[in-house]
């Protein structure tokens, strides 16, 4: 497949390296690098687990609601500061 990419300064400076010290090609340069970062062994690298804890049994605030009540909060702050000036 032919297509056109654009490589940041960096990883045109790899690949010539790469070029240089191994005696490829670009093209079989920027294959190789590919193929080495598309089929890297998953191994040792852990899954992520979200930690989770309770709040208590009583909550009294509704969490799917806290934006809200932060604008609602921040609004308050902004029409306080406006009457100091007054």
């Amino acid at each position: 497949m032919r297509t056109t990419v654009t490589l940041d300064p960096d990883v045109e400076l790899l690949i010539q390296t790469a070029m240089k010290e191994r005696g490829l090609s670009f093209k079989e340069a920027v294959n190789s690098a590919l193929r080495a970062g598309l089929t890297q062994s998953k191994k040792g690298q852990r899954r992520f687990v979200q930690q989770t804890f309770s709040m208590g049994a009583e909550q009294h605030f509704r969490w799917d609601k806290a934006l809200a009540a932060a604008d609602a909060m921040e609004d308050e702050e902004i029409l306080r500061k406006l009457a100091l000036r007054k």
